[in-house]
């Protein structure tokens, strides 16, 4: 099932064990294929595991991949623009939300283009309590690899014209 361009989407994180991690009330797609799933987060209601619940501050493009182990988040502020990835399982949409598995991993960019991996510690206790396998493991160290390369490459999502552009598309579809 394919999300359609303009619908405002649910997003939701879980934890390997099936708990719920985090969510998102409402996703404005701005594209949609088989491909990818772009969302637009703006003053969005974020609700934690823990119960805490807070708004998003600013706009981010939010990249989805039904194919890859991670998922970017390209916040703008008056900074720049400020890439969260997290090594997540691929993303699906099942006709009720955008969906993965987040493994604690991530991975922040800077705009000056520094990058830093984030949760290790967290990685390495999830890892042991809720028993992530071997493959598991390798799957996501290579795809982090391949964040990496791609962030150094400036590719997409990491490219600032196309999210300038994903941007302008947002503002004009609304």
């Amino acid at each position: 099932m394919i999300v359609k361009e303009k619908e405002r989407v649910y997003i939701q994180s879980y934890k390997h064990d099936g708990s719920l991690h985090r969510t998102w009330a409402k996703g404005f797609v701005i594209e949609a294929n088989a491909i990818r799933i772009v969302a637009v987060t703006n003053r969005a209601l974020v609700s934690e595991a823990d119960g805490r619940r807070w708004v998003t501050r600013e706009p981010a493009i939010c990249f989805f991949y039904p194919d890859h182990w991670y998922n970017v988040i390209c916040m703008i502020r008056k900074s720049g623009i400020h890439y969260y990835c997290n090594m997540a399982s691929p993303s699906i949409y099942d006709g009720e939300a955008i969906k993965n598995i987040d493994y604690d991993l991530d991975v922040k960019v800077t705009p000056s283009g520094k990058i830093l991996i984030l949760d290790e510690d967290e990685y390495a206790q999830h890892s042991i309590k809720m028993k992530y396998s071997e493959k598991l493991d390798f799957i996501l160290r290579s795809e982090m690899e391949e964040l990496i390369h791609k962030i150094e490459c400036g590719v997409s999502p990491f490219n600032e014209e196309e999210i300038w552009e994903l941007y302008d598309r947002y503002l004009s579809l609304l």
